[in-house]
C-alpha cells in the first residue's frame, strides 16, 4: 500500500477531486486545508519573512498498482503551468485497520 500526499492550489481542488473519482479501485481521499511556502518563493532562501500561500492537501491511501495512475491524474488536473502548482509525495504504508470491523491490511483500505 502507498500513501500519496498532494499539495495543490485551492482553485484546482474540484478538478482534481472529480478526476480522482473516475479511477476504478480508488476507495477514497482526505482533503485538508493547508498553508505553506516553498524554497522557490522570493525571500525563502534569505531568511526573510514569507507569507504562507493557501492551498489544500489531498491524502490518498491506495494499492501499489494504482500509484502511477493516481499521480498522473493529480498532475494533469492540478497543473496550471505556473509557479506554485504544488508537489506530490509518495510513501509506504505498513498497516491499515478498518476501525468498524477490525479488518487489517489491504482489505481495510
Amino acid at each position: 500500500m502507498k500513501e500519496i500526499k498532494a499539495y495543490i492550489k485551492k482553485h484546482k481542488l474540484d478538478e482534481v477531486s472529480h478526476a480522482l473519482r473516475k479511477i476504478e479501485g480508488l476507495t477514497g481521499m482526505s482533503i485538508i486545508e493547508s498553508c505553506g511556502f516553498g524554497v522557490g518563493w522570493s525571500g525563502a532562501n534569505r531568511g526573510e519573512q514569507i507569507d504562507c500561500r493557501p492551498g489544500v492537501k489531498v491524502e490518498i491511501i491506495c494499492q501499489d498498482d494504482l500509484v502511477d495512475e493516481v499521480i498522473a491524474t493529480i498532475e494533469k488536473a492540478a497543473r496550471t503551468g505556473l509557479k506554485g502548482d504544488g508537489k506530490i509525495y509518495v510513501g509506504d504504508i505498513a498497516q491499515a485497520v478498518r476501525i468498524s470491523t477490525g479488518e487489517r491490511g489491504e482489505g481495510a483500505v
